[in-house]
């Protein structure tokens, strides 16, 4: 091994930011020395491989080894990559053979001059067709921890001075390493955070301030005691009921009374992610994993962290993508897209859905076993007109909040409204009864309210169309449709998709459906 090129390998290894870059500068620098055969880094990680390791028997603690992380070489001179990272050696358990015996006692080891024909060597057929004449390894301390091994074979004998140079340079290298993690780990907290203040913002401009849960009726009682029992576990709660019935208050109660409120609650609406981006959506990917990734990307799930997520419309997450969704759930662990990495995550959920998860199951559209993962702690919400007795608070509730966001003075509900308002069934629930009370506000800001189109009064009705008279519309019409469509709503909002007045409510749907959908559309909603 040539001593004089250590200096220039360490600054290369200095000036390296990123992991990878920095390994290869090491094991690069190394077999740039003419006589080096081989030079490899085997880093500490989670035993992952014991099923098809070679020196699985003698494995002791199974919960973590070495790993193979990079290897270069050199043939008559000229530097080759020897990264076939897959090989027999790609493992070694703490305290098996060479390379992990200086990892359990951190002390190096030198076999200044090899014969071939030893016991030890595995593979004598390479030491000799590639002449090695000395074995060295280093273990790679940082501030006292061993990190891994830096090994490397050499065409010449070598000497107790060799040795100590490589100690020098080991000990460069392994601080070369620690900081490229940190900067790894500074990275991914700042992507984190970045993720954190982005989705804090759509939530802030779309909820303005988290909604009440107004129970007046003794089935919203039920209700409310349920989630007093459960919000303080950490059980998985199945949301059900039918569309506007405000499961996403519920959720929202769930979280706020339990230990976990300090942290975010992160909503995803599985209805409205396409399905070749569900997996990125929840766990996020790295940057080129595929067209379109030109950064990395944290996953719901990641986000979440700490905190609760809430799957709305969890009934529409593809059949493909559910066994992926169960491993996370009975884990607790995950991959970004592209990336090998696990990552552990701890997240409780909080899912929901309009629709019969048990008739889905029986037709086959939904994983058993997910459905019982999911229904842990099952809490089902009455429509509004099985619960008549919260439509007054609703009513008087939606209507100081809607005054309070226009600054006006709050008019008064009459007893003759709030009994028409009592009266009418109301198919879209608490989400109707809120539009209606803002409709009302709009059209007489300084009151008196009126009703009078509930029910569809005052609306002729229209006969609709027979089914020979009806065009076949393709997918890319019905795409073409919807986008004017949007584009008009967006037109007559000025851009606004959340809250009074917004797209949103003057096309019925929920603001976390619309925002997707222009985004899926590529829409620009400040010049639609």
């Amino acid at each position: 091994m040539n001593v004089d090129s250590l200096p220039q390998v360490m600054v290369a290894v200095a000036q390296s930011l990123a992991l990878p870059e920095v390994l290869r500068a090491i094991v690069g620098g190394i077999a740039d020395c003419r006589h080096v055969a081989l030079t490899r880094i085997w880093l500490f990680g989670p035993g992952d491989l014991c099923a098809s390791c070679r020196f699985a028997e003698e494995c002791v603690d199974r919960s973590r080894c070495l790993h193979l992380v990079a290897s270069a070489g050199n043939v008559d001179g000229a530097t080759f990559d020897a990264g076939n990272l897959h090989g027999a050696f790609r493992r070694f358990p703490i305290g098996v053979r060479k390379i992990g015996k200086v990892a359990a006692s951190g002390e190096p080891m030198l076999l200044a001059d090899v014969r071939g024909d030893e016991d030890w060597i595995a593979d004598k057929p390479w030491f000799a067709a590639q002449g090695v004449r000395a074995f060295a390894a280093q273990p790679l301390i940082f501030r006292g921890e061993v990190l891994g091994v830096l090994a490397l074979f050499d065409r010449r004998p070598l000497d107790d001075v060799q040795l100590r140079w490589l100690r020098v340079f080991a000990d460069h290298a392994a601080v070369g390493i620690a900081n490229a993690r940190a900067f790894e780990e500074i990275d991914r907290l700042r992507a984190r955070l970045q993720s954190e203040n982005q989705y804090l913002h759509e939530e802030v401009e779309r909820a303005h301030g988290a909604a009440d849960v107004v129970a007046d009726s003794d089935a919203m009682r039920r209700v409310l005691q349920q989630v007093r029992i459960v919000a303080p576990t950490d059980a998985t709660v199945l949301v059900t009921g039918e569309s506007g019935t405000g499961k996403e208050v519920v959720a929202r109660a769930i979280h706020d009374n339990s230990s976990r409120r300090d942290r975010p609650l992160v909503r995803v609406n599985c209805g409205a992610v396409p399905e070749n981006l569900f997996e990125s959506e929840f766990f996020g990917h790295v940057r080129g994993s595929f067209t379109g990734a030109i950064k990395d990307r944290v996953g719901r799930f990641e986000l979440a962290d700490g905190g609760t997520l809430f799957l709305d419309e969890v009934g529409e997450i593809p059949l493909s993508m559910q066994p992926k969704l169960l491993r996370i759930l009975q884990e607790r662990e995950f991959e970004r897209v592209g990336d090998g990495r696990t990552r552990k995550v701890d997240v409780r959920i909080v899912a929901a859905t309009n629709r019969d998860l048990r008739a889905e199951v029986d037709a086959g559209r939904f994983r058993q076993d997910l459905y019982y993962r999911l229904s842990v702690f099952p809490v089902e919400l009455p429509p509004l007109r099985e619960r008549r007795g919260d439509i007054a608070a609703l009513a008087e509730h939606f209507l100081r909040a809607v005054a309070a966001q226009r600054g006006g003075k709050v008019p008064r509900l009459s007893q003759a409204v709030l009994q028409q308002l009592e009266r009418h069934d109301w198919p879209g629930n608490v989400r109707e009864l809120q539009n209606a009370i803002e409709r009302a506000l709009i059209l007489a800001p300084h009151g008196p309210l009126r009703f009078d189109t509930l029910g569809g009064q005052g609306r002729r009705p229209v006969a609709p169309p027979s089914p020979q008279s009806m065009p076949v519309r393709t997918r890319a019409d019905l795409l073409v449709d919807e986008r004017q469509n949007l584009t008009a709503a967006l037109r007559a909002t000025r851009g606004k998709v959340f809250g009074p007045g917004g797209a949103a409510e003057l096309l019925g749907m929920k603001p976390t459906t619309v925002a997707s959908r222009i985004a899926r559309l590529g829409i620009d909603r400040k010049n639609p």
